[in-house]
């Protein structure tokens, strides 16, 4: 009996033995199984340095149009959302009572330049007869044309403010841009002043072309700075809320003379032509200012890029092997990465990382990938 369970213990032994180490040298004379991936070729190019930013769409100028006299309000001439352009009519104002007030002011300046007038022609004659007239007559004749003179400069003041008082009736646009909603009918009674005291009859807002203000880092400032001391012109790219339909492109404008102590930044202003009204006056926008441009440098997708803590790696494919290399990633601009560590034309992995490893075999997928992006878009 001790025979018998001393052997088959021993048989049982042997079987574990054989199945272990026999497993073991099947795997190992096994060829590893192949990861298929997908690859992209690193390509030398230009790859542009942007300062991404929110902004609000800001007009050139804007006119606030206040009453300069006091009246009933004729006419309006204009449609609400109108373009116009400047000098066109805006508003009338009921003219009467200034119209009269100005005639009676040109008939006093005529009354008073023909007194001046024959005040004139009287000291001639008192000239002329010097020897037969008294000096204090001559002196006193002097003085009363000086004082005619005078009156009619008075005149002629009042004249010319009764006649501005005229022209205040009529208003005209002092820019051309989009004239708002209306914000008082016909027939009512407007009265002067400025907006402490009045209501606005229109606003008119410039909209082309129109600007875009946006902030950028002061740590940014330098660079931008060392663009413009060369005249430079920096793009500046404007996109929708969803910063994937482009609106408008233009160029920077001014910088603001002052950073903002309280975020650090710097707001500055780029002008667009707007031929299309595409920016709207206080909408806001996502912007883009290109500060420069890289050349000849390496770029490869962002997504074959890949972190282990501080450190980024790409694999390169060689031979259909998987091999680790340390990169620096720089700038990254549209879905594309500028590195340094490999050099243009290397074949990295762009896929299947999870189980990707150093010196692991890989097959590439024959599916033709997609087209190469290239820097410097957003969207259409």
């Amino acid at each position: 009996m001790r025979v018998l369970i001393w052997s088959a213990l021993l048989l049982l032994f042997a079987v574990a033995l054989y199945l272990i180490f026999g497993r073991k040298e099947e795997a190992k004379t096994r060829p590893a199984a192949q990861i298929t991936i997908t690859t992209a070729t690193a390509q030398k190019g230009n790859i542009g340095v942007y300062l991404d930013a929110i902004g609000t769409v800001t007009p050139v100028y804007t006119a606030s149009i206040f009453s300069q006299v006091t009246g009933v309000l004729f006419a309006v001439r204009y449609q609400e959302g109108q373009l116009v352009n400047k000098g066109d009519p805006l508003t009338d104002v009921d003219d009467r009572s200034f119209k009269a007030t100005l005639l009676q002011a040109q008939g006093a300046l005529q009354r008073d330049e023909n007194l001046l007038a024959q005040a004139k022609v009287d000291l001639e004659h008192f000239r002329a007869e010097r020897e037969a007239v008294a000096k204090q007559i001559l002196d006193d004749q002097e003085k009363l044309v000086l004082q005619d003179e005078g009156t009619v400069k008075n005149d002629q003041g009042i004249v010319q403010f009764d006649q501005l008082q005229v022209e205040y009736c009529h208003l005209t646009a002092p820019i051309s841009g989009r004239v708002g909603l209306r914000l008082v009918d016909p027939g009512n009674l407007v009265t002067a002043g400025s907006s402490s005291t009045a209501n606005p009859l229109l606003v008119i807002t410039q909209v082309q072309p129109i600007t875009v203000i946006f902030t950028i880092p002061e740590d940014s400032l330098v660079a931008v700075q060392a663009q413009l001391r060369k005249n430079a012109k920096l793009t500046v790219d404007v996109f929708d809320r969803t910063a994937q339909k482009k609106i408008a492109s233009g160029e920077l404008l001014a910088l603001d003379n002052q950073i903002d102590t309280t975020t650090g930044t710097v707001k500055v202003r780029s002008i667009f032509r707007n031929d299309d009204f595409g920016l709207f006056p206080n909408q806001f926008v996502n912007t883009r200012l290109l500060v420069q441009t890289l050349e000849g440098v390496t770029l490869i997708p962002s997504a074959a890029i890949q972190q282990n803590g501080q450190t980024s790696f790409v694999y390169v494919i060689q031979d259909k092997v998987a091999h680790l290399h340390n990169v620096k990633p720089g700038v990254t601009d549209n879905g594309l990465t500028q590195v340094e560590g490999i050099n243009p034309g290397d074949v990295v992995a762009n896929s299947s990382f999870d189980k990707l490893q150093d010196n692991a075999m890989v097959a590439v997928a024959s599916t033709k990938p997609p087209a190469a992006q290239k820097p410097g878009g957003q969207g259409t």
